[in-house]
């Protein structure tokens, strides 16, 4: 697959595509030209062989923590970039909890400038809901959707909006400008001072249970609100049977929400707990067999709409040590696709063409990225990455292009690998390595 040389123009030669048919796929300055069994080679065009690999549109996150500015010990937008390239993406959605936090036109548009220098991906930020994501008052809204950064996902992610007039406030506001509330849904009063899913595991360990009715309760308030007020609402990291079943119904009833999950809620369960390792210490918490089977269910047909990272990166200090000390969350970019192949491609609950549509094409929509998650068709932006299903790798955080290594897929043998990542036409992997930025700002009309 090595090219020797870098041009503008490449073609890329029998790739399955979205696991289907083969096909040979042009690209030339940006775009997607031509798609078809067998193409001519263009002079000077560099040719990829891609014999065993499938050609998927660009991955789009949703959920990542990029952290600067302010948290760069974790992660800044450049490291944060390169991982999420390395994982198959060609755009991520940077969520507002950094120092300070994206509450303001000025700091969107400080991170969307950061994401046009580092090149990697398209950087989108996500915009607070409540200034300092307090829950007191509502954030700049109007104005961060009005910048340059055009933000049009809110989020106060890591806290939810709690109050019901205010997130009623927020539906109504965003509603204007077709944003959409991305809401975290964890009721605090039922969740003081939880340190993992309450049941059987924590009662054995003596640690404080979070209960899934915390969850749960907060998706029932919030779909009604929605329904209410017509606005578009977001679930993050759904990771309970029960809010399968209450985003079911709401579906069921036209109620304009979608939901996430994410690849760690897809594997792993809270027996995982036992170990006291805080590298298995998330928000929301790892929940039960039951409940890993339930989202995949819900994964599968539809009632959960895309697969979201929550890509949440710490510094080693924060995360070892006590479990009751530790910090909440897990790195997600380099493994993702990885995951989810195991979790639902290998299991028979999904095809690619499945993969691409919870993985690219609707989170590109609910994000309102129109060159993303597109079709691999002639005419359309190149955001295309060729994957090798049957490659195998043993997950060693020590060699991630993320700062964080708080994997909790460390030791484990994934299924697939990313081969080539195409950002806006430009290699920005080659052979599963890093190849080079997009030098070129890349910006949504």
């Amino acid at each position: 697959m090595s090219p020797t040389t870098t041009t503008g123009s490449y073609l890329i030669r029998g790739a399955s595509v979205l696991g289907a048919e083969r096909a040979d796929i042009l690209i030339e300055d940006g775009l997607i030209t031509a798609v078809a069994p067998v193409l001519p080679v263009p002079t000077d065009a560099v040719v990829l062989e891609a014999d065993g690999l499938i050609a998927l549109p660009g991955m789009v996150d949703l959920h990542t923590h990029l952290r600067e500015p302010g948290r760069e010990d974790a992660e800044t937008v450049e490291t944060g970039s390169r991982a999420a390239a390395l994982g198959g993406f060609t755009a991520v959605h940077a969520m507002a909890n950094s120092m300070p936090v994206a509450d303001t036109a000025g700091v969107v548009e400080q991170v969307l400038s950061l994401g046009e220098r580092a090149g990697w991906v398209d950087v989108r930020p996500v915009g607070a809901v409540t200034v300092g994501l307090d829950g007191g008052q509502l954030a700049e809204l109007g104005a961060m959707a009005d910048s340059r950064a055009q933000v049009r996902v809110f989020s106060d992610d890591g806290k939810c909006v709690s109050d019901p007039v205010l997130m009623r406030r927020a539906l109504e506001y965003v509603k204007a400008f077709d944003g959409v509330i991305a809401q975290h849904a964890q009721e605090p009063r039922l969740t003081e001072d939880a340190q993992m899913n309450e049941g059987e595991v924590s009662a054995v360990l003596g640690l404080a249970g979070w209960p899934a009715v915390a969850e749960e309760s907060i998706i029932a308030r919030d779909v009604l609100l929605a329904r209410h007020t017509g606005s578009r609402l977001h679930v993050c990291h759904v990771s309970t049977a029960g809010s399968v079943e209450i985003l079911r119904w709401a579906k069921d009833r036209g109620i304009q929400v979608t939901a996430e999950v994410t690849p760690h809620h897809l594997l792993l369960t809270d027996k995982l707990v036992r170990t006291y390792d805080p590298v298995y210490k998330v928000n929301p918490p790892l929940r039960t067999e039951a409940d890993v089977q339930a989202v995949r269910r819900g994964l599968a047909d539809g009632t959960i709409d895309i697969v979201g990272t929550d890509h949440a990166p710490h510094p080693s200090e924060h995360k070892e040590g006590e479990w009751a000390n530790a910090a909440m969350g897990m790195t997600g970019l380099e493994t993702a696709l990885s995951v989810v192949q195991h979790a639902m491609i290998d299991t028979g609950l999904m095809d690619w063409a499945g993969f691409a549509r919870v993985t690219s094409t609707t989170p590109a929509l609910i994000g309102r990225l129109p060159s993303q998650g597109r079709p691999l068709a002639a005419g359309e932006p190149a955001n295309v990455i060729l994957v090798n299903p049957s490659a195998r790798r043993r997950v060693d955080p020590s060699k991630m292009a993320t700062k964080g290594r708080n994997s909790p897929f460390a030791g484990l043998e994934l299924p697939g690998g990313v081969e080539a990542v195409f950002y806006a036409g430009h290699p920005t992997v080659l052979d599963g390595r890093l190849n080079s930025p997009h030098l070129a700002a890349v910006k949504e009309s």
